[in-house]
C-alpha cells in the first residue's frame, strides 16, 4: 500500500477519520483521489482531500448524490404546501396520464414506486442530459411494474417526471429554485447546472481500475440489458455500456442542464455543507427544514428487495433511508449515494452531516468505503465505540 499524502484538517477528536481517509485513497491508488467533509451541528469537524490533482476546491460529478439536492428542492415545496405528493402527476402534468400512469401519485415518483423506470430502447447520452427530453420519451411509456405493488429504482427518469410537477406549480425549474434558495443563499459547493466559468474545477471521473479478475467478476454478475436493472441504468440503449453511466458527468451538456436525477457536479465539502443547511443551518444561517418536514421526509416508505438495486435500496421521501443503510445513525437519516461512489446525508439525531466524492469510478457501482468512513466519523461525532461497519 502506498504512503498517500492526505490535505486538510479535522477537528479535536476527528484524528481517526484523518487515517481512516488516508487508508481508503492509498487502497484505491492515489492518482484516484477523494475527498471527505463532515459538518456536527453546522460546525465544519472534517475537511479531507488527497490524490493526483485533487485539491480543496476540485468539483467533480455526483451522479445520483444529486438526487438528494433535488429532493431538498422537494421538501421546500412540501414544507410550503406548495405540491401535493399525493395528487396523481397528471393532476399537474396532463399528458403523463397515457399508458396507464393516470393513477401515479407525486409519493410513489418519490420512493420509486411507479414502475418508471427508463423507457424502451433507452436514451441516447445527448437525449439523458436534457430532462426536457427525457420527459418527452416518457410520455408514451408504460410502467415496467404495476404502480405501488413494489419499489425499482428510476435512476434516469426521476427528476425528469418531478420537474414537470415543480414547473406546473411555480413556473421555475428544480435547477432555478435549488440556486434561488439553497445553492446562493449558502454559498454551497453544489450545482444542478455548473457555470462555464467553473469549468476549470472540474475534474472528470475516471473509469473504475481495471483487472482481469474484476472484469470477469462485473461480466459474470451484470444485467442483462433488457433486465429492470438494464433498463433503469440504460443499459438496453444501444451501445451503452457501464462505462458510459459512469462518464456521463463528463459530458458538457450534461453538467451545463445539470439535470435532476443525475447530472449535479459538487464536492464532498458542498455535500456536507447542503445537508447542514437542510438539517441545522450554518455559518449563522438558520436551517432550510423544520422539524416537522425533516420527519416527513424521512419516513421509510419502501424496503426490502428494489427491483433493480437489489435488498440494500431503503427509500424515504425522494432520498435513500440511510439509518437502515447505515444502523449506526438515527433512524431519521436521509441523504442519497452516487454511482461512481460519491455521498452525502444528514443524521438529524447526531447533528451530523457528511459528504464524499471520488475521483475514479468505484467498481460496479459500490463505494463500499463510505460505510467505514461514515462509521469513524459518526464515532468521532457521538462519543459510541460501536464498531466501525466493514
Amino acid at each position: 500500500m502506498n504512503a498517500i499524502e492526505v490535505h486538510g484538517t479535522v477537528a479535536d477528536g476527528f484524528e481517526q477519520a484523518r487515517a481512516e481517509f488516508a487508508a481508503v485513497v492509498a487502497e484505491e491508488g492515489g492518482e484516484s483521489g477523494a475527498q471527505l467533509a463532515a459538518f456536527v451541528r453546522g460546525r465544519q469537524v472534517v475537511d479531507l482531500w488527497a490524490g493526483e490533482e485533487v485539491t480543496a476546491t476540485t468539483l467533480t460529478g455526483l451522479h445520483s448524490s444529486t438526487k438528494g439536492a433535488a429532493g431538498l428542492v422537494m421538501a421546500l415545496l412540501i414544507q410550503d404546501s406548495v405540491v401535493d405528493i399525493d395528487r396523481p402527476v397528471a393532476h399537474y402534468w396532463p399528458r403523463f396520464a397515457a399508458a396507464g400512469k393516470e393513477h401515479i401519485t407525486v409519493r410513489d415518483v418519490l420512493v420509486h414506486r411507479a414502475g418508471i423506470i427508463g423507457v424502451d430502447g433507452g436514451f441516447t447520452i445527448d437525449d439523458l442530459a436534457d430532462e426536457q427530453v427525457i420527459a418527452e420519451r416518457l410520455v408514451g411509456q408504460r410502467p415496467y411494474f404495476a404502480p405501488r405493488t413494489a419499489h425499482g429504482y428510476g435512476g434516469f427518469v426521476m427528476y425528469a417526471i418531478l420537474g414537470q410537477v415543480v414547473r406546473a406549480v411555480t413556473g421555475s425549474t428544480v435547477q432555478e429554485l435549488f440556486e434561488q434558495r439553497i445553492r446562493a443563499p449558502y454559498g454551497l459547493e453544489v450545482y444542478l447546472g455548473l457555470p462555464k466559468e467553473l469549468d476549470h474545477r472540474y475534474l472528470p471521473i475516471r473509469p473504475w481500475r481495471a483487472s482481469a479478475e474484476r472484469e470477469a467478476a462485473f461480466a459474470a454478475n451484470s444485467p442483462n440489458p433488457h433486465s429492470m436493472a438494464g433498463i433503469s441504468y440504460n443499459l438496453n440503449a444501444r451501445g451503452f455500456t457501464a462505462a458510459d453511466v459512469m462518464a456521463l458527468p463528463n459530458d458538457p451538456k450534461l453538467r451545463r442542464l445539470g439535470q435532476g436525477s443525475a447530472g449535479g457536479v459538487g464536492s464532498a465539502r458542498g455535500l456536507a455543507q447542503m445537508y447542514a443547511a437542510a438539517i441545522t443551518g450554518f455559518d449563522g444561517r438558520a436551517p432550510l427544514l423544520s422539524l416537522e418536514t425533516i420527519t416527513t421526509i424521512s419516513a421509510i416508505h419502501s424496503s426490502g428487495a428494489d427491483l433493480v438495486r437489489g435488498d440494500r435500496a431503503p427509500y424515504a421521501l425522494g432520498f435513500e433511508a440511510k439509518g437502515l443503510l447505515h444502523p449506526f445513525l438515527g433512524a431519521y437519516a436521509f441523504g442519497h449515494t452516487g454511482s461512481a461512489g460519491s455521498d452525502g446525508f444528514a443524521d438529524p439525531h447526531s447533528g451530523l452531516t457528511y459528504g464524499y466524492t471520488r475521483r475514479r469510478a468505484a467498481f460496479a457501482f459500490s463505494a463500499p468505503e463510505n460505510a467505514r468512513l461514515a462509521a469513524v466519523v459518526h464515532r468521532a461525532a457521538t462519543g459510541t465505540t460501536i464498531a466501525s461497519a466493514a
